[in-house]
């Protein structure tokens, strides 16, 4: 059984070059696969580029720039018609998520459903934020436990490791969140079809390379992502 690993990206073409053969350095054996938002950088190109390296790195290109959201969903359908891939491992392209702590996510995998790496457990921390984004994240995440209710301490983390069979449960046209509500929403609703969640701390680090995709809109759709999810139930 497969694990592979889904990183979206858009404009993260010198992050993505390094980040890829990291990857593979540490665990060889792990899949990859590079949603693209036809990014103007030409990151598309770069993972062509490395993939006649790699055997176990794939492509799927969109046509355009829909959100964090669009993207995962996109690979996740294609992703789940595969029945040898076990798990799914979620990241980002910009080194704020470390790749040493994937081999200890594949090891969580064997005994709970969803693996959550967590900035805001014992252990867990962020290295180069500034107070202002720092406030927000902690507060966002106080926030969304409060409505949702959900038994995890960072609800907004995009490290995450998932079953696919649990995956499999999820119903893709009920999800409307499209930017980084998206992670919200994707814990809630597999925590409400029956998953088990083990957080293990990770060092979240301001990314390395490329402009922060964060925006007003985002923020909004943050504060009121939580209460339609709610009100649906």
């Amino acid at each position: 059984m497969k694990s592979l690993i889904i990183i979206p990206t858009y404009n993260e073409r010198n992050n993505i070059k390094a980040l890829i053969p990291q990857i593979f350095s540490i665990i060889p054996d792990i899949w990859i696969t590079v949603v693209d938002d036809n990014s103007p950088d030409g990151t598309a190109d770069e993972v062509r580029n490395i993939m006649r390296k790699y055997d176990h790195l794939n492509l799927i290109l969109r046509e355009k720039r829909e959100g964090l959201g669009k993207a995962y969903m996109s690979a996740f359908k294609s992703t789940l018609e595969d029945k040898d891939i076990k798990s799914i491992i979620m990241m980002d392209a910009d080194f704020s998520h470390d790749p040493r702590s994937i081999p200890e996510m594949i090891r969580q995998s064997d005994n709970f459903t969803f693996v959550v790496g967590s900035r805001y457990i014992k252990g867990g921390g962020i290295v180069g934020w500034e107070i202002w984004r720092r406030a927000l994240s902690l507060f966002g995440n106080i926030y969304c436990r409060i409505i949702i209710r959900i038994p995890i301490k960072d609800c907004t983390g995009g490290f995450n490791m998932i079953n696919t069979n649990l995956l499999r449960r999820l119903d893709f046209e009920a999800m409307d969140s499209s930017g980084y509500a998206f992670q919200v929403e994707l814990k809630y609703m597999l925590y409400k079809v029956g998953g088990n969640f083990k957080e293990i701390p990770i060092i979240f680090k301001n990314r390395t390379e490329g402009e922060s995709k964060i925006s007003s809109h985002i923020i909004r759709e943050g504060i009121l992502a939580p209460w339609k999810m709610v009100w649906r139930r």
